[in-house]
């Protein structure tokens, strides 16, 4: 069954910091990025508590600090899906992340409008975060630690340029077809 995650640009809340989650069973990685939403950057780790049948527990309070901590405008949780585009078993894992963050955050009287919970499409950032991390020479325990802030960077880098090719004409298929007088 494919899954489809949202498209950038659409309803895009205009500029300031979005939040990355890269969303797994046992931690949740964070990245954020600058103001001008053109970089990104990794925050922390949270250690998942919540289940799918539990109240909200800690990380969930957390994640809501961070979105606080950092006035985000927009939350991008990575949607995952395999190459045919379909959904992973770890889909209903962000689903209910996402979820949950949305329930809390239309509750939350300390911001004027929540920021739009956007899925986000992260086939292959965890495979691309781990090879990066090797080839800069982390170790395998040290890189435990740090592998879902890094796929939580490629989900946010990858909503944040795809984001602006939507707002500036551009898709990415179609990036360097300008045509240039010579």
């Amino acid at each position: 069954m494919a899954v489809e995650p949202d498209k950038p640009g659409v309803d895009d809340p205009g500029p300031g910091r979005r939040l990355g989650l890269d969303v797994g069973t046992v931690r949740i990685g964070v990245a954020v990025s600058d103001r001008d939403a053109r970089l990104a950057m990794p925050v922390e780790t949270v250690r998942r508590e919540t289940g799918f049948k539990d109240r909200d527990k800690d990380d969930i309070d957390r994640l809501l600090d961070l979105i606080h901590e950092y006035d985000a405008v927009e939350v991008a949780v990575g949607l995952p899906r395999d190459l045919k585009g379909n959904g992973s078993s770890s889909v209903k894992h962000a689903k209910e992340i996402a979820f949950r963050i949305r329930r809390r955050l239309a509750k939350d009287d300390r911001m004027k409008e929540p920021p739009p919970v956007r899925m986000v499409d992260e086939r292959l950032t965890t495979v691309v975060a781990t090879s990066a991390l090797r080839a800069s020479g982390v170790s395998e325990k040290r890189g435990r630690s740090v592998i879902d802030q890094a796929a939580a960077v490629e989900i946010l880098q990858s909503w944040l340029d795809a984001r602006h090719f939507a707002l500036n004409g551009h898709s990415p298929s179609n990036v360097g077809d300008e045509v240039r007088e010579p």
